[in-house]
């Protein structure tokens, strides 16, 4: 199943994640039946992603123009939260806490459209993306929202490279699954309690806030930490890096962003400059291939 994943991804633009994963009672009562029946049947998570990769082709080739998902079959991922002392959940029960993190793809694709809508390819989106479909997805997503209440999303997705402001959430000491196939990597997820991720965050924004208020990482820090903020405390936080892993890893991402956070924070210009440096000599080439024909 993972070779498969790999090769459907062949071609296709670097997506990296970045997700939250929740307990079930931080669900609305109402949903709890349906994330868990969902969650139980997915077999593995390669057979998880190796399906919403299938199913987004699928979409992308649909006779009759609509390219947006229609919820039908939305997916459910599922990890479990980790061990307390002892090594059983805080709880001390035996059995694994399991969290889930939703697709939510109709909230997602409509999210998407908005901000191809709106950014500098807007009027080839028209083209691509009829205004009859988009009128019609529309309608699935006030349907969502009409039978869910208030959504939060749970899932950021961004293509060729990963934003700087998430590696803010992670450090070098987090778990770490390195998905590997036939000499290549797939994919490396990065693990990190959902509190730990927040008290990172609000120290860098706290410390860019002072010491670099005009650099736009301070904006997307603060839009993550608002969004972090919603979520149950005893979530745990993804950062799954997708094909891109076998570009870039080993990472030194996170200790990157931190040492720069650091040495802003102490007026040392010359580190952060250093530390820039190295993301920028590890990204810029990756998203230089968005342009490249």
């Amino acid at each position: 199943m993972t070779g498969n994943l790999y090769r459907g991804q062949a071609g296709l633009p670097f997506s990296s994640t970045l997700r939250v994963y929740e307990p079930l009672d931080a669900f609305p009562e109402e949903q709890r039946a349906a994330i868990q029946a969902a969650g139980a049947r997915s077999a593995s998570r390669a057979a998880v992603e190796n399906a919403e990769l299938l199913a987004s082709l699928g979409r992308i080739t649909r006779s009759g123009g609509d390219p947006f998902p229609t919820g039908r079959t939305d997916l459910v991922r599922v990890t479990t939260a980790p061990a307390g002392p002892g090594g059983t959940d805080d709880a001390g029960d035996d059995e694994p806490v399991l969290l889930y993190c939703p697709s939510q793809l109709v909230l997602r694709a409509g999210l998407a459209a908005n901000a191809l809508m709106e950014g500098i390819h807007g009027p080839l989106a028209e083209l691509l993306i009829p205004e009859e479909q988009r009128d019609k997805h529309q309608e699935r997503i006030d349907q969502v929202k009409a039978r869910d209440g208030s959504i939060r999303v749970h899932t950021r997705a961004s293509t060729w490279g990963i934003p700087f402001s998430w590696f803010s959430l992670f450090m070098e000491q987090d778990h770490k699954d390195v998905v590997e196939a036939a000499g290549r990597i797939l994919t490396v997820r990065v693990w990190a309690p959902i509190t730990e991720a927040l008290e990172r965050a609000r120290y860098a924004v706290a410390n860019l806030a002072l010491a670099a208020p005009d650099l736009d990482m301070l904006d997307d820090l603060a839009q993550l930490t608002e969004w972090l903020e919603t979520f149950h405390v005893e979530s745990m936080v993804e950062l799954d890096y997708g094909a891109v892993a076998d570009k870039v890893y080993p990472d030194d991402s996170p200790m990157d962003i931190r040492l720069g956070i650091e040495c802003l924070a102490e007026g040392d210009m010359t580190g952060a400059a250093a530390a820039y440096r190295r993301l920028a000599s590890r990204w810029i080439p990756i998203r230089q291939l968005a342009r490249a024909s």
